[in-house]
C-alpha cells in the first residue's frame, strides 16, 4: 500500500485524473481553439516557405498566408451559401409539382398493386396494402418531421453558435500563426535535453503524419469523384458534373457519405418506374461505399505509417465515441501513442 503513496505514483495518478477532466469538460468547448492550433501547425511550413522565398519577416509572411487562407475560406463559404439558397428557392418553386408527381405515382402503385394481387386471397391483399400504406405514411412523417418548425428553429439557433465558433477559430488561427515560434521556445524551455530530443522527434513525426493524412484524404476524394463522374456519365449524363461535385463534397461524412444522395435518388427512380436507372444508381452507391471502406484505410495506413487494420479500428472507435470528429481523432490518438513509444516517452515492455 505504501508504494502506491509514493510521490511519483501520486503525481501520475493526479495527472491522469486532470487529463480525464480536461477531455470530458474542457476539450468539447475548446474545439475551435484546438483546430486553430492544429491548422497553424499544418500551414506553418507554408509560412516558412514564404519567408524564405520572398525574404520577408515572420509577421509579413503570416499576414500574407493568413489573407490567402481567409480568401479561400470566404470564397468557399460564399459559393456554398449562395448555391444552397438558390437551390432552396428553386425547390420551393418546384415542390408542388414534385408532390403532385409523387401523389400520381402513389396512385399508379396502388393500381398496379390491385392488378398484381387480383387473384390472391383477400386477407393477403389487405395485408400487402396495409404494409404499403405504413411505408408511405412513415416516409411522409419523416419528411414532415425534417421540415417541422422545431427542426428549422433548432437549425437557426445553431447559426449564431457556429458564427461565434468560426470567429474564434479565425482569430485564434492568426494569433497562433504569429506566436507559434514563441510557443515552441516556451515549451522547450521547460524540457530537459533528452526530453527535448524526444519532443522534437514527436513533432517531426506528427508533421509527416498530418501531411500524410491530408494526402490520403485528397487521394480518396479524387478516386471517389472520378468513379462518381464516370458512373453518372453512363447512367444520367445530364447531371453528371453537378451531382459528382455534390456527392464528392458530401462523401466526406463518415459511414454515410454518398449514400445520403444516391439512396434517395435510387429509391425515387424505383418508385417512378425507372427500374434500370434506380438499379444503376444503387450499384454506384455500393461501389462508392466499397471504395471508401477498403481504399481509405489502406491509403491512410500507407501515408501515416499504420497498417490498415489498426487504422480501420481507430477510425471506427473514434467515430462511435466522438462522432464525426472522432473519425480523425482515432487515428491521431494511435499515432500519438506509437510516436511516444518510438521516442521512448511511453515504454511498453511486458510479458504475461
Amino acid at each position: 500500500m505504501s508504494k502506491w503513496l509514493k510521490k511519483g505514483n501520486l503525481i501520475i495518478t493526479i495527472s491522469i485524473f486532470v487529463i480525464i477532466l480536461v477531455i470530458i469538460f474542457i476539450l468539447p468547448v475548446s474545439l475551435p481553439i484546438i483546430f486553430a492550433l492544429l491548422t497553424a501547425i499544418i500551414i506553418n511550413p507554408l509560412v516558412k516557405l514564404t519567408e524564405k522565398k520572398f525574404k520577408w519577416n515572420r509577421q509579413i509572411s503570416v499576414i500574407s498566408v493568413f489573407i490567402l487562407i481567409l480568401a479561400i475560406i470566404t470564397s468557399l463559404l460564399y459559393f456554398t451559401v449562395t448555391q444552397l439558397i438558390g437551390k432552396i428557392i428553386d425547390l420551393t418553386k418546384v415542390a408542388p409539382d414534385y408532390f403532385n408527381t409523387l401523389s400520381g405515382m402513389w396512385i399508379d402503385v396502388q393500381n398496379k398493386l390491385l392488378q398484381y394481387t387480383s387473384g390472391m386471397p383477400e386477407e393477403v391483399v389487405i395485408g400487402i396494402q396495409k404494409e404499403f400504406k405504413n411505408v408511405f405514411d412513415s416516409i411522409r412523417e419523416s419528411i414532415l418531421n425534417l421540415l417541422s418548425y422545431d427542426k428549422i428553429m433548432s437549425l437557426m439557433t445553431e447559426i449564431p453558435n457556429f458564427l461565434v465558433s468560426f470567429t474564434v477559430f479565425i482569430i485564434a488561427l492568426f494569433l497562433f500563426m504569429l506566436e507559434l515560434p514563441e510557443l515552441k521556445r516556451l515549451l522547450f524551455r521547460h524540457l530537459t535535453t533528452s526530453t527535448a530530443e524526444k519532443a522534437r522527434f514527436m513533432i517531426t513525426r506528427l508533421n509527416s503524419v498530418i501531411f500524410g493524412f491530408l494526402k490520403a484524404q485528397i487521394l480518396v476524394s479524387l478516386i471517389v469523384f472520378v468513379v462518381t463522374f464516370i458512373g453518372l456519365l453512363l447512367v444520367i449524363p445530364k447531371y453528371a458534373i453537378v451531382m459528382s461535385l455534390v456527392i464528392w463534397i458530401i462523401d466526406i461524412i463518415p459511414i454515410l457519405g454518398s449514400i445520403i444522395i444516391l439512396a434517395p435518388w435510387s429509391l425515387y427512380m424505383f418508385i417512378s418506374g425507372d427500374i434500370a436507372t434506380g438499379t444503376q444508381l444503387a450499384i454506384l452507391a455500393a461501389v462508392l461505399m466499397i471504395i471508401r471502406r477498403t481504399v481509405e484505410p489502406k491509403l491512410m495506413g500507407s501515408q501515416i505509417g499504420l497498417s490498415p487494420l489498426p487504422t480501420l479500428i481507430a477510425m471506427f472507435i473514434g467515430l462511435k465515441l466522438f462522432g464525426f470528429i472522432g473519425f480523425f481523432i482515432g487515428p491521431l490518438a494511435v499515432i500519438l501513442f506509437t510516436t511516444a513509444r518510438e521516442a521512448g516517452i511511453i515504454k511498453v515492455n511486458f510479458r504475461v
